[in-house]
């Protein structure tokens, strides 16, 4: 298992604490895992600084291109869904 440390905005920081959103659309540069954990730490985009909070949430679902593209044509539907580089953490 693996902690992902990841800069959140305020608007998604808020919805993830409160639980109204449950996942998350990232880059699949740090090869994420089902049972790592993911370190969101908020991050003012304005001040270009943390606010100091932080929560943690474990990923429970990976979805990728190559899931979307089950018995269907990947060229037709997957890619534009989601590019090849990017997953959605479900948590």
């Amino acid at each position: 298992m693996t902690v992902h440390e990841l800069k959140c905005w305020p608007k998604f920081f808020q919805h993830i604490i409160t639980g109204t959103k449950r996942f998350e659309v990232r880059k699949n540069d740090r090869n994420f895992k089902v049972e790592d954990w993911l370190e969101l730490r908020e991050w003012n985009p304005v001040t270009h600084m943390y606010t100091g909070k932080v929560h943690i949430r474990q990923i429970k679902y990976i979805l990728t291109t190559e899931d979307l593209s089950l018995g269907v044509d990947p060229v037709l539907f997957a890619h534009e869904i989601l590019h090849s580089d990017y997953v959605i953490l479900g948590f």
